[in-house]
């Protein structure tokens, strides 16, 4: 007689080694019906607010809220999107979720010990803000990637600003140009204008280091140099030419 044990442990190795040989594959097709959904659909919140929450309740300030406010682009100030371009990836129209120069200038300026902005293009913002969390792993930074390929490939440019300007982090526990300029300015997103925009970009990607409502030197210099960029890029015009 055969033993009924005998050959069971292989088939359930056999069943764990296709489980885990099919995860990425699982991974990728859930990752891309999840950028393809929010294409279409504004996102209720991000990985970042999440986590910025349950750090709250985790110390046990029952009373911290994140204060997010979705707004469609077209009801936020062309001011907003505009800083954010002349501050954080003034090659936003033109790459395809990686500026490579601005990656390798980045790399330059580190190997000679200054300490310098990377090179980080709106899209790997947004795909860090709105799937990810803080951190330098390779494995984070590959799956950053990921995304920033799946955001570029699916979405259109407008719309990754448009995600960007209410997901990007103004103050801590303030998400998205509304939420910041009612926290700031006592204003709607609509209303502001090119100077208050620009300290909010000048913040970036710095928000707790660097405050809107309190300017030191550097934001207020930043506000000015992010004004005159711009101006340089083409003010409403440019972000109309984007697809």
């Amino acid at each position: 007689m055969s033993d009924p044990g005998r050959g069971g442990k292989p088939r359930k190795r056999r069943r764990w080694w296709r489980w885990l040989l099919a995860l990425p594959f699982l991974f990728a097709l859930a990752s891309v019906l999840q950028v393809l959904a929010l294409r279409f659909i504004d996102p209720p919140f991000s990985t970042f607010m999440a986590i910025r929450q349950a750090q709250a309740w985790g110390s046990g300030d029952w009373r911290f809220r994140v204060a997010y406010d979705w707004r469609d682009l077209d009801e936020i100030s062309h001011s907003v999107p505009l800083a954010l371009v002349a501050s954080e990836d003034q090659n936003f129209a033109n790459h395809f979720g990686f500026d490579l120069k601005a990656i390798e200038k980045a790399r330059k300026n580190n190997a000679r010990g200054r300490k310098v902005r990377g090179g980080s293009t709106i899209s790997q913002q947004t795909a860090k803000n709105l799937f990810l969390w803080s951190g330098r792993s390779w494995v984070r930074k590959g799956i950053e990637a990921w995304y920033t390929l799946l955001i570029e490939a699916l979405w259109p440019k407008q719309r990754i600003l448009e995600v960007y300007a209410n997901i990007a982090e103004f103050g801590d526990g303030v998400y998205g140009a509304q939420a910041a300029a009612r926290t700031y300015y006592r204003t709607n997103a609509r209303n502001l204008g090119p100077a208050q925009a620009a300290r909010m970009a000048a913040v970036l990607p710095n928000p707790k280091r660097y405050s809107i409502a309190r300017p030191g030197p550097y934001v207020q210099r930043r506000s000015k140099a992010i004004q005159r960029q711009m101006r340089y890029i083409g003010g409403a015009a440019y972000l109309k030419s984007l697809d």
